[in-house]
C-alpha cells in the first residue's frame, strides 16, 4: 500500500452524505482504492472515543494497538490507496460527557500515525478533516445533542458557552504541530457541499483518478439523515430534556416529536 487516506473528522460537517456516497461507489474504485468505514474498524473507533474521555496513557494505547491491529489487517491489500473514514476517530462530539473541544484529536492523529508507520513504513499518510462555518456547525451540534443526549441548556446558551468548540481551524492546527510528518488538508463542507458529488469530492480530489473515471461515479440519494428539528420541535425536545422523565420514556417521547411531519 502507498498511501493511507484518514478522514477523521468533524462531527457535523457532511460526514454521513461523505461516507455513504463512498459507500455507493466502494466497487467503482476497486481495486486501486480500498475503503474502510466505521463498521471495519469499530474496536479502533470506540478506543478513541474512550480516550477522549478519560486522556489516560493506557486508553491512548489501547488506539495504538487497534491502529495497528486495523494496519496489519490491511497489510495484504492490493489497493494501493487505503481511504479510512469516521469522524469518531477524533473522539466523541464536544459537549458529550463534559468536552469542550477536540481537545484529544491531536494525540490520537499521532497514535494512529505511528501505529500505521510501523506497518506501512514507505506509505504516505494524508489525514483529511471537514469543516464547517462557526455558527452553523454549533447550530446543528445543538440539534443532535438535543434529540440524542439530555441537552437543557437553550440553543443561545450553548452557542455562547460553547462557541470555542467551533474553532475547527484551531484544532486542526494542533493536529498538524503533532503530525508534521504527515500531510493534513481541511476541506469546508461550503466549498464541497453544492459540487455534483458532494462532500466526497474532498477525498476524490486527493486520488488519482482520471477525469472519465470520476464522471462514472454515482451521487447517491443519501439515507437515514436526520433532519434538523424545527422551532417548534427544538422548544419541545428541550422541555422534555428538562423534564424528571425516565431515559426510556424519554427516548420514546423524543422519537414522537420527531416523527412529527413539519
Amino acid at each position: 500500500m502507498r498511501r493511507i487516506i484518514f478522514h477523521a473528522g468533524f462531527h457535523k460537517t457532511g460526514t454521513t452524505a461523505l461516507q455513504q456516497s463512498l459507500r455507493a461507489n466502494r466497487k467503482a474504485l476497486r481495486p486501486e482504492y480500498r475503503l474502510v468505514l466505521r463498521a471495519g474498524m469499530v474496536p479502533l473507533c470506540e478506543a478513541a472515543r474512550a480516550y477522549s474521555i478519560s486522556r489516560s496513557d493506557l486508553d491512548l494505547g489501547l488506539v495504538k494497538y487497534e491502529a495497528a491491529e486495523l494496519a496489519q489487517h490491511l497489510k495484504g491489500d492490493e489497493a494501493h490507496t487505503c481511504i479510512i473514514s469516521s469522524e469518531d476517530l477524533s473522539g466523541h462530539l464536544p459537549w458529550r460527557h463534559g468536552l469542550r473541544n477536540y481537545g484529544a484529536a491531536p494525540k490520537l492523529m499521532q497514535a494512529i500515525s505511528l501505529a500505521f508507520e510501523m506497518v506501512f513504513p514507505k506509505a504516505k499518510q494524508t489525514y483529511v478533516f471537514t469543516t464547517r462555518e462557526p455558527q452553523q456547525w454549533l447550530r446543528s451540534c445543538y440539534a443532535q445533542h438535543l434529540r440524542a443526549a439530555r441537552m437543557t441548556l437553550d440553543e443561545k446558551e450553548y452557542i455562547t458557552n460553547f462557541a470555542a468548540s467551533a474553532d475547527l481551524g484551531g484544532a486542526i492546527n494542533q493536529i498538524k504541530a503533532g503530525i508534521p510528518q504527515h500531510d493534513v488538508v481541511s476541506a469546508p463542507l461550503e466549498q464541497y457541499q453544492s459540487t455534483a458529488l458532494g462532500p466526497m469530492s474532498a477525498i476524490l480530489d486527493l486520488l488519482d483518478l482520471s477525469n472519465e473515471r470520476r464522471a462514472a461515479l454515482v451521487n447517491p440519494t443519501i439515507t437515514n439523515l436526520k433532519p434538523a428539528p424545527s422551532d417548534a420541535q427544538q422548544a419541545a425536545l428541550l422541555r422534555l430534556n428538562r423534564s424528571e422523565m425516565d431515559d426510556k420514556s424519554l427516548r420514546k417521547a423524543r422519537l414522537e416529536i420527531m416523527a412529527v411531519k413539519r
